[in-house]
């Protein structure tokens, strides 16, 4: 396999200081909710390792993903990210196009064979042969099909790729496909969202390149360290829904107090992603902060679940300014039927005991 620099040199030779590189490794544990001891494994991993080859292919997509991935909020990933892999084939951001593009494809999969990362952004559609995404003059199911056959691993980077996404919204015309249905002889990493959180995108890279394997999933085919709690968990609008504090119209006083936003139709509750913790736009907001409820867009079938300002269920929860009497009242019945019920069976043992002794004595 041809040599290529590691990560450590890219970043020295943009005068990034070696204070500036631990500053980073540091950071980048953190970010992967890994503890200080792993801060030398990463920094070890990167100075010692060749970059990563990654080929990036498009299929039905509107390139969100792109555009998040490269507005990483990390402090030096933002002028480094690219370099942290070698990005050899991207039809979006690189400069070549035509021929020269397909040749760069090509030659990649030829020199790096078993040795690339394949990301995948949108699906491929199956209808008509294929023919309603073409690149490069073939179906890029085809493409798909080519570029995953010598790939050592597959990242399906957001909603499209993991799950279908709109384009496979009922009845799917086109017969849109997520990754995994067409692949289904390779490791595959789902980062889902509409877009994937930038820096979840960059933490998937970063893990695989330090630690050579892919990280812990969930069931779904998610990365767990970023998948593994619900937005609702982790929302600062959580004390209100416990209060039973809810927006009852868009831009009403709740709303303006910044009140729950489950009854406006928020998915939060059902949502696993890490939006509530990294945020957005270096980590200032989400959508939820915005004012506007979550949409699920991590989950699969979002697309198809009816509208986005519908609830998704009748969740219970314990209201105390709106529930609190009931409650309250539901509680003094307990206590109280308890009370009796503890009289009952108290009165029982006491006659079982008057019985008993009566028996003795005949």
């Amino acid at each position: 396999m041809s040599q290529i620099e590691t990560f450590y040199e890219v970043m020295r030779s943009q005068g990034i200081t070696r204070r500036s590189f631990m500053k980073y490794c540091s950071l980048t544990a953190a970010a992967l909710g890994l503890g200080p001891a792993f801060v030398p494994k990463i920094a070890h991993a990167m100075e010692t390792k060749p970059r990563t080859p990654v080929i990036w292919v498009h299929g039905l997509e509107c390139t969100c993903c792109s555009e998040s991935f490269i507005r990483s909020a990390h402090p030096l990933a933002k002028d480094v990210v690219l370099s942290m892999i070698s990005l050899d084939y991207d039809d979006t951001l690189m400069a070549a196009a035509g021929h020269a593009a397909e040749a760069a494809l090509q030659d990649t999969i030829d020199k790096y064979k078993g040795n690339y990362i394949l990301a995948v952004e949108g699906n491929p559609p199956l209808n008509e042969d294929g023919m309603y995404c073409i690149v490069g003059g073939k179906p890029f199911v085809d493409q798909l099909r080519h570029a995953a056959e010598h790939a050592k691993a597959i990242i399906s980077w957001g909603a499209c790729a993991s799950y279908g996404c709109v384009q496979a919204a009922k009845p799917n015309p086109t017969r849109a496909t997520p990754v995994h249905k067409v692949i289904t002889d390779k490791p595959i990493i789902k980062v889902p969202g509409c877009p994937p959180i930038a820096e979840v995108m960059t933490g998937v890279i970063t893990y695989m390149l330090t630690f050579d394997r892919m990280p812990e999933l969930d069931r779904q085919g998610r990365p767990a360290m970023f998948y593994s709690q619900r937005i609702h968990d982790k929302c600062y609008r959580r004390p209100h829904f416990d209060a039973g504090q809810f927006v009852e119209h868009w831009d009403d006083e709740n709303a303006r107090k910044g009140y729950c936003l489950y009854k406006m139709g928020c998915k939060g509750p059902t949502t696993y992603n890490a939006c509530s913790t990294v945020r957005w736009n270096e980590g200032v907001s989400f959508p939820i902060q915005s004012g506007h409820g979550c949409i699920g867009c991590s989950e699969d079938g979002f697309w198809d679940q009816g509208s986005f300002y519908n609830r998704v269920t009748d969740l219970t929860q314990f209201g105390v300014e709106a529930n609190a009497d009931k409650i309250g009242m539901a509680a003094a019945g307990v206590v109280g039927g308890g009370i009796a019920l503890h009289a009952a069976v108290s009165a029982l043992k006491s006659a079982q005991k008057k019985t008993q002794s009566s028996k003795e004595e005949v």
